[in-house]
Order: structure tokens, then C-alpha cells, then sequence
């Protein structure tokens, strides 16, 4: 097997197997994204003990497991591990073993994978690790100890967060994205599938290129036929996948549930107050605490008015997510064919659009480097108009200190994309309106990102920049 972008990764990696101290490695990120996967594959042979959480199980069933894990190390367990503590002897008679071996090249990697699920209340698992790496493990430059957990808000709290025991003890910590375009493409051509940069923009919309959803795609199958047997089709493998998803990130998922539904209704995204109110919860902590771990988490982002910082919005980000409330959930019973049937009506055509807008935010590097800016500081954000009538909205906003606003506008098409007279009005009006209301010194540039471009006959006006498709898909020239 090989591994498919990550180069960044990799190189804090690379640079972990060079380093001459030992390393405590926190690996996190949204669940399917990837994580054991680059771990594995990337130190191989390295790794001298790897064990995985079960969820939900006992502590001692999760002993069991380390025993088992143990024992295919090399590791010998005469008895029954009772606790942590023990475990962590055991694990470290194992490594003392190995760092002595005269054929030892290199450092030793330790995995712990689904950490969190591990780390239960009273099971005094966080304090046995804790002992294990102040005590021994700190000051063994042979050792690369990595923990791995979707649990994300967890890892940051507990691990890179955490004022205990483990207070600075991280060295490295990765937080592992989906795929881009472009890696997406690159796993795409590695699994044997053909598809133009729109088709895969279309896929992108539904996955958010999390890798364990493409690996369910099938050579030979349209686009609209591999969406119907993953979400839509009888016994489709990604059916229930939103209860599992949330099930295994949090205790009590009803509160982050019902936040990202109701953000799912609200595109442009609302305020704490409104949120709080749409989603029928209480503000105070339980929402805070809940908007913080979804945001950690990667489902939902918080965004300032451009405006005034005082005013944020949350707007749920994770494709997936979304693409279950607008279509999975709202079927009621299965129909086979459910995205064949739909997918080049109007009801579909607009939620493309939407979804694209989403598919933009997330490439904002390609879109800096298209616009040649990739090295200049930006600000990112949204805005409503509070004076205009007709009201105008902008869902990005690029402020650039090089003295420029890039006012973006999103538009996801077959064909290259044609501006109408009355359209070219409306985005001057758009323009107009923007620097009336924010009274900005800075240049007004109208930047329009359509995935197949611009038609010749188009009414270009105030358009300063285009940007396609074929410009989120290039690979970023910095990593």
C-alpha cells in the first residue's frame, strides 16, 4: 500500500524518526479521516506495539485486549493485566527489551490507537500513561510514542490541552484533514476510477473527501449510481454511518445532534443567541461546551462578521453531515435510484450550489494562490447588510492586508457560466451596497469562482479575478 498525499504529515513524521529525543506523538481528526491508516503505513516495521480502544467495552475487556496486543509484541503475560499500572510495567519490560537489541535500527514506535475510548472514568488509564512516559519513557531517545484518537475534542483537552501530569509532555501534534481536490484525484486514479474534475467535485460534496467513504466507490459506476449504493440502495454500507459517526465521538451526542440539524437549515449560519433558541437549547455551558467540541471536531466553524467581532456565526462545514440532512434523513423510505432520478433536477441542481459554496471555503489556499497571494495575511469572513432593502448577503469575504477585499461569488454549473444583464445589475447593487454599509478604505475586488468559468458573452462589470475548478484541483506550491 502506498500513501496518498499527506506530504506534510509525513514530514513531521520523517522528522520524528530523525529527531535524537524520544517523541510523544498526538494524533487526531475528525473519525474515517484517515489516522491509522497513515500511522501504519508510515512506520511499518517500526512500530513495536499497537493496540486499539474498543468503544463502549469494560475496563476489562480493554485489558484483555492489551494482553493480547502484548503478547503478539513478543511480550509474555503469565497472568491476567488487573490494571493500567501494570500494563504499562509489562509494556515497558517489552520496550527495555527491544532498545537492547543489538540488531535495533532506529527508533522504536509505541501505537495506542482510539485512545479516548481507552481512557473511561476511574479506569486510570490517563494516570498509568502519565507515570509511563515522566517516569521512563521521557528519557529513552529511542522511543516514538503515538496516541491516535476521533475523539478530537478529547486528545485536546486531556493530551495537548492538559495542566496534569502530561502538561507539555506532546511534542508533535497532528491534526490529519480530509483529503483536498487534489488528493482526492490522486486517491481516485490509485483506486482505478475515472472521473472528470466535475465529477469528483460532485463526490467531494457528498464525502467532504474523507478517504472511507471513496474506498466504497466502485470502478464502472457513474458518480449518481456509487452515491445511491453507499447512501441510498438496500443494506447500503453508509446508511446509519451519522449515528455511528456521533455515537463514537460523544457521550451524549443529543446536544451536538440537534445543533448541527438545525444549523443544517440555516446556511449562512446563526448566532449563539439564535442557535440557541432554533436548536431549543439553554444557553450557558452546556451549549458552549457543545458548539466548542463540534467545532474541535471539524463539523461546525465559528465566523466573524466582518463587520464587528462581536457578532460570530456558526455554520455547520462537514460535508457529509449535511449532505445526510438535506437527503439522507429526509428520505423516508429507501428508493434505489434516489440521486439517478434527482440528481439533474432543480431540487439537486440547488443544493450543488450550495454545497459548492462549502467546497470553496474549503479550498481557501488554492483559492489565495490562484489570486497570487499565498504568502499575504487574510481574514476570512461573512456578512449581511442591515440597511439595504433588498438585503444583500456575501457568505465569503477575503481581507487581505495588502489593502484589497475579495468579495466572492460561487457558482457550480455544467457549462461555462453566463451573467445575465440583470444579474451584472445585481452584482454591482451587491458591490454598491457592501461599501456604503462598511464605509472600507480598502479596494472592492468582485471575484466570481465558477467551476467551469465564464461564458464569452458574459457581462463581466465589476468582475476583477475568475477562478475554476481546474484552480482549486492545483496542488499547493508550499506546504
Amino acid at each position: 500500500m502506498e500513501i496518498i498525499g499527506r506530504q506534510r504529515e509525513q514530514k513531521i513524521l520523517q522528522r520524528c524518526l530523525e529527531s535524537k529525543k524520544p517523541e510523544f506523538i498526538a494524533v487526531y481528526g475528525r473519525r474515517r479521516v484517515g489516522k491509522t491508516y497513515l500511522i501504519r503505513e508510515y512506520f511499518t516495521n517500526r512500530i513495536v506495539f499497537s493496540m486499539t480502544g474498543t468503544p463502549k467495552a469494560s475496563q476489562k475487556a480493554q485489558l484483555e485486549g492489551f494482553d493480547d496486543a502484548l503478547q503478539d509484541a513478543g511480550g509474555e503475560v503469565q497472568v491476567p493485566t488487573q490494571n493500567w499500572n501494570q500494563a504499562f510495567k509489562l509494556l515497558r519490560l517489552l520496550l527495555k527489551q527491544r532498545i537492547s537489541d543489538p540488531q535495533r535500527n532506529g527508533k522504536l514506535v509505541v501505537f495506542i490507537d482510539e485512545l479516548p475510548w481507552l481512557a473511561t472514568q476511574r479506569s486510570g488509564f490517563v494516570q498509568a500513561l502519565e507515570h509511563f512516559w515522566n517516569s521512563w519513557a521521557s528519557s529513552r531517545p529511542e522511543l516514538i510514542l503515538v496516541v491516535c484518537g476521533s475523539a478530537t475534542s478529547w486528545i485536546i483537552n486531556n493530551l495537548i490541552h492538559e495542566h496534569g501530569g502530561l502538561h507539555n509532555r506532546v511534542t508533535r501534534q497532528l491534526r490529519l484533514e480530509p483529503f483536498s481536490l487534489c488528493e482526492c484525484e490522486q486517491y481516485l486514479e490509485y483506486l482505478g476510477l475515472a472521473y472528470t474534475h466535475q465529477q469528483i467535485a460532485e463526490l467531494y460534496m457528498v464525502t467532504g473527501g474523507i478517504p472511507y467513504y471513496l474506498d466504497y466507490l466502485e470502478p464502472g459506476k457513474s458518480v449518481a449510481q456509487n452515491i445511491d449504493a453507499m447512501f441510498f440502495a438496500v443494506g447500503a454500507p453508509l446508511l446509519h454511518e451519522f449515528d455511528d459517526l456521533y455515537a463514537s465521538l460523544f457521550k451524549n451526542p443529543g446536544h451536538h445532534i440537534a445543533v448541527v440539524a438545525t444549523l443544517a437549515a440555516h446556511k449562512s449560519g446563526l448566532t449563539q443567541s439564535e442557535l440557541a433558541k432554533s436548536a431549543k437549547i439553554k444557553a450557558g455551558g452546556t451549549l458552549s461546551k457543545t458548539l466548542q467540541e463540534l467545532e474541535q471536531c471539524g463539523f461546525i466553524v465559528k465566523q466573524n462578521d466582518f463587520m464587528s467581532k462581536r457578532i460570530q456565526y456558526y455554520r455547520l462545514v462537514d460535508f457529509y453531515t449535511w449532505f445526510y440532512f438535506k437527503h439522507v434523513k429526509a428520505v423516508n423510505a429507501q428508493e434505489h435510484n434516489y440521486w439517478q432520478a434527482r440528481s439533474r433536477k432543480g431540487e439537486l441542481l440547488s443544493w450543488n450550489g450550495l454545497a459548492f459554496e462549502r467546497l470553496c471555503e474549503a479550498h481557501l489556499a488554492q483559492i489565495k494562490q490562484r489570486l497570487g497571494i499565498a504568502g499575504i495575511s487574510v481574514k476570512t469572513s461573512a456578512w449581511r447588510s442591515r440597511e439595504s432593502r433588498p438585503a444583500v448577503q456575501i457568505d465569503m469575504i477575503i481581507s487581505r492586508e495588502d489593502g484589497i477585499i475579495n468579495l466572492c461569488e460561487m457558482k457550480f454549473s455544467d457549462a461555462p457560466y453566463a451573467i445575465g444583464a440583470k444579474e451584472a445589475e445585481d452584482l454591482s447593487y451587491k458591490l454598491s451596497v457592501f461599501a456604503s454599509e462598511t464605509r472600507t478604505r480598502k479596494a472592492l475586488h468582485l471575484t466570481m469562482v465558477a467551476s467551469q468559468g465564464l461564458s464569452s458573452g458574459s457581462y463581466r462589470g465589476d468582475i476583477q479575478s475568475v477562478i475554476t475548478l481546474s484552480d482549486l484541483f492545483m496542488p499547493l506550491l508550499t506546504l
